[in-house]
């Protein structure tokens, strides 16, 4: 008959994986904030239970054993399901969510996401009225960084990182322009990639802190970072650079002639997918269903 393998509960590998992400049993107390010596021992516990070591002492720092990140690894699928699974349960038990965290692109246009919004706030009531709503603008790996973190509810992105699945929402063309007066649209002929690179490009910079990108052309030996689109388009219409912006966001400004596009031979004009997100589409509550429904629809109606 099989030797009986005792049952490691969820609670041990929880605190296996705070003394192996935070470097030692003491970093681990703090952050669960319990003893130093219960950690200890709920680690003893596992490794009396497990029939393979999972930590090796080298001097004072313990190490995972080859088994241990094996089955570290495997217990880190099974706390996040165990995380999911509690979220759904609380989603289902009060109904209506007290809050929305939505994480937007900055790309994405403003006036369909006030849109939504609206139609949200007015298509439900009194209970929409009850939920509060954090708006995350975010840029590139940030929007990444808030959906691993389990920071948002809904996102909104260029890109649906592993992991997770995207629905199509809407495409934005970006446009390279520049002040009408720039030096750039005064040279009567087509811009060519050294043009760009003597002139000076603006940039907004990734919202992300673990892992920064970059997009678009990076090219020009001058180049402005700044936080925000609004500050790279306030910045372009008062003549110190060229970049490339979404159209709908400065639609006015070109209407009026104040930005124009840059005749460049190639590569002035692309067009982005945007996508939108859930961080878990199962445990969504009503409220998140019915905002996600709500950006749908305008960006349907915008599309047409």
């Amino acid at each position: 008959m099989p030797n009986k393998i005792p049952r490691v509960s969820l609670e041990q590998w929880h605190v296996l994986q705070a003394v192996v992400d935070h470097g030692g049993f003491a970093r681990a107390a703090e952050a669960l904030n319990r003893s130093q010596s219960s950690v200890s021992y709920m680690v003893a516990r596992l490794q009396e239970q497990l029939p393979v070591p999972v930590l090796e002492q080298s001097g004072r720092r313990a190490s995972l054993t080859e088994a241990g990140e094996v089955l570290l690894r495997r217990s880190r699928a099974l706390l996040d399901e165990a995380l999911k699974l509690e979220r759904l349960a609380a989603s289902l038990a009060q109904g209506w969510e007290a809050e929305i965290r939505l994480a937007v692109e900055v790309i994405f246009p403003t006036h369909i996401l006030f849109s939504a919004l609206e139609q949200f706030a007015e298509g439900c009531g009194a209970q929409a009225r009850e939920v509060r709503l954090q708006l995350i603008e975010s840029v590139l790996s940030g929007t990444d960084e808030a959906l691993f973190s389990g920071e948002v509810d809904l996102v909104i992105s260029g890109r649906v990182p592993p992991g997770f699945l995207g629905r199509p929402l809407l495409r934005v063309d970006i446009l390279a322009v520049a002040h009408r007066d720039h030096p750039l649209h005064a040279l009567g002929r087509p811009v060519t990639t050294e043009d760009l690179k003597a002139a000076r490009q603006l940039v907004v910079r990734d919202s992300g802190l673990a892992r920064k990108q970059d997009a678009g052309w990076l090219g020009a030996e001058q180049r402005w970072t700044v936080t925000h689109l609004k500050t790279s388009i306030e910045a372009v219409r008062r003549g110190m650079g060229f970049a490339w912006l979404p159209e709908a966001q400065i639609a006015r400004e070109l209407a009026g002639g104040e930005l124009v596009p840059l005749p460049l031979a190639e590569g002035g004009r692309r067009s982005v997918q945007l996508y939108m997100i859930h961080a878990d589409h199962d445990s969504a509550g009503p409220a998140v269903r019915e905002l996600a429904a709500a950006l749908e629809a305008q960006c349907s109606a915008a599309s047409r």
